[in-house]
């Protein structure tokens, strides 16, 4: 019998299914919204409002046991740090599950899970930056020039590459020694004079037969 085995297999292997939760756990610690299917997103659940508990008893043993599950320390730590006055006056409940619809493909159901939390710390922020967009603005009206930085600009280190080969071009190239030249000269001639020889070298001798008979007619002729 199941007595006390409330999970869901998702037809995974316990191991996989442990591997793939933690990940998941650590991702919506970390961006606060995930984006996955109803399945998942109902187990997901489960797992964040347990280390959120953790995090509000704040002890050394609990904070070990989230560090058995949760990937990175970081967000551990940080968990434990804001868990007191954001999450202590709530008493569970702490992850929203935002129906989204039908994912295009196998038509299986999506939805947004996320921290309850989330929207009144967005507010916040959205506050902070009104205020200091409303404080320049009423600096600027009252006619106070706004404080502005003045910083050198350093050259990105492609423009001086180009820069150093520009350079290089525009460079007129050194004329050479002639001594160089003339040396050049003087090998060229001798490598000639050395073919040369050698071409003479290797011609045959041309046969004497026909000279020969040449000048034997020509004394015949001769005598007559």
């Amino acid at each position: 019998m199941r007595h006390r085995k409330a999970s869901i297999k998702l037809s995974r292997t316990s191991s996989h299914r442990n591997a793939m939760f933690r990940n998941m756990v650590t991702s919506l610690l970390k961006y606060e919204r995930i984006h996955t299917t109803d399945a998942k997103a109902k187990e997901l659940s489960r797992w964040a409002d347990y280390l959120i508990t953790l995090a509000k008893k704040g002890d050394l043993h609990s904070r070990r046991q989230a560090l058995s599950i949760v990937r990175e320390k970081k967000i551990v730590h940080k968990l434990f740090e804001e868990a007191k006055h954001r999450y202590g006056e709530r008493p569970g409940g702490h992850t929203r599950i935002v129906k989204l619809g039908y994912r295009p493909g196998d038509a299986a159901r999506i939805s947004f899970v996320e921290l309850t939390d989330r929207a009144k710390e967005e507010e916040k922020k959205t506050k902070k930056k009104k205020t200091e967009t409303a404080k320049r603005q009423d600096s600027i009206e009252a006619g106070e020039k706004p404080a502005v930085v003045a910083r050198e600009k350093k050259a990105p280190p492609e423009t001086k590459k180009q820069d150093e080969i520009k350079k290089k071009k525009s460079a007129k190239p050194k004329p050479e020694p002639k001594k160089a030249e003339s040396k050049k000269e003087e090998k060229k001639a001798s490598t000639k004079l050395k073919k040369d020889k050698a071409k003479e070298e290797k011609k045959p001798a041309r046969p004497k037969k026909k000279a020969d008979a040449k000048d034997k007619t020509k004394k015949g002729k001769k005598e007559k």
